[in-house]
């Protein structure tokens, strides 16, 4: 072999590309018949083969390569042939090959010694070996590893399909991307709160570590958009202690509000397969978090829409927005919402400010709660969930992640949705007092005012009230309001003034209007109790 024609790939595939075979696949391969004599036993990959037979091939090397020679013109001293080694080794060769016969009879004892000093795997070809049939064994390893891999990713992705499609899609996307990586996988939003999570929890510090880059890369996709410079890096990678953290960031919902980001944590270097798994996963949660999923724009919802506009009822046009997969779900379940304020909301004005909601966080909390009907108005929610007539309605937790106090009513049909509609705001309230994420609105149970005729009740309530009609501004409506949240606060003028965001000297004003109009004395637990079953039997006739 002349020196224009110094390296040549041995039988080589066109297809081979980036493709690796571990070394060890083909010492395994009896009828190569390779032994390893020198070097390091790691079984490192091989992305080609090539032979040469000149002194110095570096030139002509990529790395990576099972390099096979006969040693023709292996340098005859020990120096010259460390020299050779260290070449080789520099342009970053995976192993050598050397062939017994008919030049050497045997591995020279210089070259065992040198790969031995610069940690080079050496092998040994025996005579009835071509370096041809090397080749051909290599690159049907690869094949079959590409197969492999193939057959992985498809499986994988038939899986991510099938999870997009069920209703608790983000967390259903997220189990199987954890299932088929061996990774515990995070959807994070922009303040790193874990939406939905899958997989085994790392130990410490890990999930923390994990967070601050998912806000540091969604931080840099927020300013690199508001700047309008190029586009900023979509992923990122760090590892601490034996832990690979990686984090893929979701475009916003509609290119102006700050991603979301896809962080998973693994105990290995994510390989070509998991990366093109993680890949498919991150566009379809893209998918499902964007507005048009989240919305359901469908034209069975537009539909009804119209009808609704053009005069139908409610309970008209509801059996339209049933989902066809859940035909039982003939009931509504409406569900009020408080959103807290916090000090990275408050840090991000523009997101607050917005009055139809985060697009992300809306996606995030139509699939939580398993509807695309619900509406985001400033800190305020309001949705209806298609339900079952017997089944509890489902809290989810991510609303409390991201900082919502929720009210559910239970299922009702479509022609009581005003009724339903009172009971959530009754129960978002109560929630709200509480303290807690979520209350859930319970069929009224045998209690003491519930022994009075509902006729006489309601003919109670509005006699009972009935003073405030003569209140001048702000009204009875707003005294009404007010009063129920100051007995539902138990009388704290502070969380009622906080809550109906009046001064609370707003609030006494009232309360003390409301006192001189039904000559009550609020100060009186047992007033205080009339006044409540007077409301609840007043709600219930505007219901």
């Amino acid at each position: 072999m002349t020196q224009r024609d110094p390296v040549r790939a041995a039988d080589a595939d066109p297809a081979a590309d980036e493709t690796s075979v571990p070394l060890g696949v083909l010492l395994a391969d009896p009828s190569l018949g390779l032994r390893q004599v020198a070097g390091p036993a790691e079984d490192r990959r091989v992305g080609t083969v090539g032979t040469t037979e000149i002194e110095d091939p570096t030139p002509y090397l990529v790395g990576g390569e099972l390099l096979l020679t006969a040693g023709i013109r292996l340098p005859h001293d020990a120096g010259g042939v460390d020299t050779y080694v260290a070449r080789v080794v520099a342009a970053g060769v995976a192993a050598l090959g050397f062939g017994v016969a008919p030049v050497h009879q045997e591995v020279p004892a210089d070259l065992i010694a040198a790969c031995d000093r610069h940690g080079l795997p050496l092998l040994r070809l025996p005579p009835h070996t071509p370096f041809v049939a090397v080749g051909r064994a290599t690159y049907a390893a690869m094949a079959e590893s590409r197969n492999r891999d193939l057959k992985k990713i498809s499986r994988a992705q038939s899986a991510l399909a099938s999870a997009a499609a069920r209703p608790d899609a983000l967390q259903a996307v997220l189990t199987q991307l954890s299932a088929h990586t061996g990774t515990w996988a995070v959807l994070f939003d922009g303040q790193g709160n874990e939406l939905f999570r899958a997989g085994r929890r790392p130990a410490e510090p890990a999930p923390g570590l994990l967070r601050d880059l998912a806000v540091r890369t969604t931080a840099r996709a927020a300013t690199g958009r508001a700047a309008g410079g190029p586009p900023p890096p979509a992923a990122a990678a760090h590892h601490h202690d034996g832990v690979h953290l990686t984090v893929h960031t979701l475009p916003g919902a509609d290119g102006t509000t700050a991603p979301l980001a896809l962080g998973q944590a693994a105990t290995t270097v994510p390989p070509p397969v998991h990366r093109q798994v993680t890949s498919t996963a991150a566009v379809l949660l893209s998918l499902l978090t964007s507005p048009r999923h989240a919305l359901n724009t469908g034209s069975h919802s537009v539909g009804a829409l119209v009808r609704l506009m053009l005069g139908a009822t409610p309970a008209e046009v509801a059996p339209a927005l049933v989902p066809s997969e859940h035909p039982e779900h003939d009931h509504w379940v409406v569900v009020h919402g408080r959103q807290h304020t916090r000090r990275d909301a408050r840090r991000d004005s523009r997101r607050a400010a917005r009055p139809g909601g985060d697009p992300a966080q809306l996606a995030t909390l139509g699939t939580a709660l398993g509807t695309p009907y619900l509406h985001i108005d400033g800190s305020a929610l309001r949705a209806l969930v298609p339900s079952a007539p017997d089944t509890r309605p489902r809290v989810p937790v991510q609303a409390a992640v991201l900082g919502w106090t929720l009210g559910f009513s239970t299922p009702s049909p479509a022609a009581d949705l005003p009724r339903a509609d009172a009971r959530a705001e009754r129960a978002l309230q109560r929630a709200i007092a509480a303290d807690v994420p979520a209350i859930v609105h319970e069929a009224t149970a045998a209690a003491v005012h519930t022994l009075v005729s509902p006729a006489d009740a309601r003919e109670f309530a509005r006699a009972r009230f009935a003073a405030l009609d003569r209140a001048g501004p702000p009204g009875a409506s707003v005294l009404l309001g007010t009063l129920r949240t100051w007995l539902t606060f138990h009388g704290s003028w502070d969380r009622t003034a906080t809550e109906l965001r009046v001064h609370r000297n707003t609030v006494r004003h009232r309360m003390t209007r409301v006192a001189e109009l039904l000559g009550a004395d609020l100060q009186d637990p047992a007033v205080r109790m009339d006044l409540w079953f007077a409301l609840e039997w007043l709600s219930d006739e505007e219901d």
